[in-house]
Parts: structure tokens; sequence; C-alpha cells
């Protein structure tokens, strides 16, 4: 965990605007679909749960924060499997995201697989557990994605003389 925060002292402020961004898009992008920004396209049949905001808002940073790692050009060391894991980490968390902060009877998926009554019954107690793997699933690629930025910091040249 210090090894992924002494990688965040050394980010450019290009990489806090690429978060900063990306924050911002995950919320929207999140939360139209989902209805908790109201509009004309989208309405949820089930009032949002009280942690629907706050869950979005920490998986919007975090997925801010990991986009950002990948700002700066991975150093040679570092392996391309290595690299992908966490994008794979990332790309799930985003989805366990927008299933768990969505209307559960307004997701067709859900709608489909289990019916009305299952998805209140059965889908709708498990979405803050999804929510909770999703923020989980971020933090480990993002510390993954900064333990391998500090460890595979290439050496700058020493000037000749």
């Amino acid at each position: 965990m210090v090894q992924a925060l002494a990688a965040i002292r050394h980010w450019a402020p290009r990489q806090w605007g690429i978060t900063g961004a990306v924050t911002v898009v995950a919320v929207v992008v999140v939360a139209i679909p989902t209805d908790l920004l109201p509009n004309p396209l989208f309405r949820r049949d089930v009032p949002p749960q009280w942690w629907a905001w706050p869950a979005l808002l920490v998986s919007s940073l975090l997925m801010g924060l990991l986009t950002a790692t990948y700002v700066a050009s991975p150093s040679a060391a570092e392996s391309a499997e290595t690299a992908a894991r966490p994008v794979r980490h990332g790309t799930a968390a985003g989805l366990l995201t927008f299933f768990a902060v969505g209307c559960p009877v307004c997701n067709k998926i859900v709608l489909m697989a289990l019916g009305y009554a299952g998805a209140i019954s059965f889908f709708e107690p498990v979405q803050p557990f999804l929510q909770l793997l999703a923020i989980a699933l971020l933090m480990w690629a993002l510390r993954a994605r900064l333990t391998a930025q500090t460890q595979c910091r290439p050496k700058r040249p020493q000037p000749t003389t």
C-alpha cells in the first residue's frame, strides 16, 4: 500500500486531469441509464437505495485513478499480462457497479432471468454486495497498477562527465 501511495505522489498534472475527467464521465455513464440522474430517456420503477450515490462516486473515483495509471506508458519491464489483468478487473468492476446501483426491475437481463418478484426478492438484496465486490476489484486493480509503477520505474541515465 505504501508503494501504491508513493506512485501517486509522482503523478504528473495530466494524470490528475485524466482522473477527474474519467471520474465525471463514469458518474454520468452509469447515473443516466440507471436513472440516478433524472432524465427523459430512462426511468426507475424502484427508488434508488441510500448507498447508491456514495457507492457510484467511490467506484467512479477509483475508475478515474485506475485509468490515470495508463496515461504514462508502462515501462518495458512490466509484462503484458501484468498490465492486462487490472484492465479486466476494472472492466468487471464497472459492470458490477452498473448492476449494483441500477433499478433491480429495470434491468432486462435480471428481469428475464428472475421475473419481477425474483428481481425484488433475490437481486435487490444482493446489489450492495455486488457494489462491495466492484470496489474491492477496483482497489485491487489500482494497487496492482501502482505497485507495478514503483517496481518497474526506469532508472534515469546518469550524466556523463
